[in-house]
């Protein structure tokens, strides 16, 4: 008997994604497009769920507006780039069009918290950079974007998203900094 298949083994009977968009757009397969939203879906949230400020109901509603976009011009993909860039491309939009709104709710302070909660300060720090630094940030340190295409995704200059991005990192530095000294006063 043969232990778990390992991940080729498990691939290779997987359509690829080209396969599961023909598939949809010859039938409307229900099947082919649950396969792509399955398969996707995961990681843009998590772009949507970094770029909103973690805030989970936000990202659902990115992620949904996102979906629907897309689902309505999976026909104009020209296999440029891969699916998901193409697809997070329109979790970036959708992110875009939500910055416009008026600002979020306030979110109240957070008790302080152990130094091993290192991470939760990152994101909490990423919360709170504007938006602009913030997704130039997730786009290129976290989803490791170049800055060419940031600049398609964001509507700006390369030039520009290499500004935000080393503002962004200063302003972090900032917050970081803020949180450390935060937790130090707590203990």
């Amino acid at each position: 008997m043969q232990p778990f298949p390992d991940r080729v083994t498990l691939m290779r009977g997987m359509p690829t994604d080209h396969e599961l968009l023909a598939d949809f757009l010859r039938e409307r397969s229900d099947r082919a497009f649950r396969a792509l939203y399955d398969r996707h879906a995961p990681s843009m949230f998590a772009l949507a769920f970094r770029l909103m400020g973690r805030r989970d109901a936000d990202a659902a509603d990115v992620l949904q507006d996102a979906w629907t976009r897309a689902w309505r011009r999976l026909d104009a993909f020209r296999g440029e780039s891969s699916l998901r860039t193409w697809l997070c491309g329109f979790v970036v939009n959708c992110c875009r069009e939500r910055f416009r709104e008026p600002l979020f709710e306030e979110l109240p302070d957070r008790p302080a918290s152990s130094r091993l909660d290192v991470a939760l300060d990152l994101e909490q720090a990423l919360a709170l950079l504007s938006s602009g630094y913030r997704a130039v940030i997730v786009l290129h340190d976290v989803e490791g974007y170049t800055h060419r295409e940031i600049a398609a995704s964001l509507g700006i200059d390369e030039g520009t998203s290499k500004s935000q991005l080393s503002r962004g990192r200063a302003a972090l530095r900032r917050a970081l900094n803020a949180t450390g000294r935060d937790h130090d006063r707590a203990r």
